[in-house]
């Protein structure tokens, strides 16, 4: 419940003016001065104590004239705005009976009229001013919602901000480990090649730097099209099986082969994009972890779906070994595939090879 001294409106105001005028009109000057005085007084006073002292003067100003009792009105007012629940409707009750015992005894007698009339007056003003405060409180309710609906938007567009960020962060790690961390270890293993065969065999030496230089171009060209995410210069004009079949021929470190079953189709640029890295990743943990002597690749266009087999004669693994957080190129190929509707599955065992098997269905992601 408020208790600033604006909570008293200025209509308030304007009507304890016009009935102060009718008590001094009638002859009640004084009393109304007094009055008058005391209600100026709440500019500055505390709201409770001024009213204590207001109701005082209006019992004043209704022992000297029986009009006193229209000043009631704004008093019940005041009363019920100014006062909690339980003791401004007490008050209110409490004036009304002096309101009505007042003007009986200017009277010499009770009557119907002088008992309806301050009794309706608290009634109307009482179920005026809660129905104030309901809606009052009822728009504070659906302010703080709206506070609470702005809050909450404002989160989540942060979220989503965040969210695209970290996508983009992923997306990135993703192709630095598929494409330039792949491409920098090849370099660094011919140019030891090379490094071994310059003494006895400058012709060897210079052919593995050759093929160094031409996997930095390589990558260099990849760099460029991830940052601004373009098709990959594999795919850029050509198809996906020619990509593949450029994979296996600069797989140097060791014998590369790729099958096609059925008839080629193109497919959306995102699957195309998939296979191809998913491809490139499990070729070089072939080179690089699994010791292979031969890696095979099939590339599988059936009715429904299209499907990438890469299998090594390595050293194997066990696949429920490896932690769900750990080797990121497993859990980068499983992001890239999940993120497209697609499925993977890795089956090997120690001395047994890999085998992963990549699917995608062949309507859009």
């Amino acid at each position: 419940m408020t208790t600033h001294r604006f909570a008293r409106p200025w209509p308030v105001h304007v009507l304890v003016a016009v009935l102060l005028a009718v008590v001094v009109f009638r002859g009640g000057a004084v009393a109304a001065g007094a009055f008058a005085a005391v209600y100026a007084l709440g500019v500055v006073a505390p709201p409770r104590w001024w009213l204590l002292a207001v109701t005082a003067a209006w019992a004043g100003v209704l022992a000297v004239s029986p009009d006193g009792v229209w000043l009631a009105f704004p008093l019940f007012l005041l009363q019920a705005h100014l006062l909690p629940r339980v003791p401004g409707l007490l008050a209110v009750a409490a004036t009304t009976v002096v309101a009505v015992a007042g003007f009986a005894w200017h009277r010499g007698e009770f009557t119907v009229a002088a008992v309806v009339g301050p009794t309706l007056g608290a009634v109307v003003t009482v179920a005026g001013v809660l129905g104030y405060q309901a809606l009052y409180r009822e728009s504070e309710r659906r302010r703080q919602l709206i506070d609470q609906l702005e809050a909450t938007r404002a989160s989540l567009a942060a979220a989503e901000r965040e969210r695209g960020v970290l996508g983009e962060r992923e997306r990135l790690a993703r192709e630095i480990h598929d494409t330039l961390a792949q491409g920098l270890s090849s370099i660094q293993l011919l140019l030891r090649a090379a490094a071994r065969s310059l003494p006895d065999d400058p012709g060897t030496a210079a052919g593995h730097v050759e093929q160094a230089r031409a996997t930095a171009q390589d990558n260099l060209a990849e760099a460029r099209r991830f940052v601004h995410a373009l098709t990959p210069p594999d795919l850029a004009g050509k198809s996906l099986p020619a990509a593949l079949r450029r994979l296996c021929e600069g797989t140097r470190e060791l014998p590369a082969t790729l099958h096609v079953d059925g008839a080629p189709v193109p497919l959306p640029t995102a699957y195309e994009v998939a296979l191809l890295r998913v491809a490139q990743s499990a070729v070089a943990n072939a080179v690089r972890h699994a010791r292979a002597g031969h890696v095979d690749l099939t590339l599988s266009y059936m009715e429904d779906r299209v499907t990438l087999d890469v299998v090594d004669d390595g050293v194997g693994f066990d696949p429920d070994a490896v932690p769900a957080s750990g080797g990121f190129g497993l859990v980068a190929m499983r992001a890239r595939v999940a993120e497209l509707g697609g499925s993977l599955v890795v089956e090997s065992a120690p001395g047994q090879g890999t085998a992963l098997a990549v699917s995608f269905p062949r309507a859009e992601p």
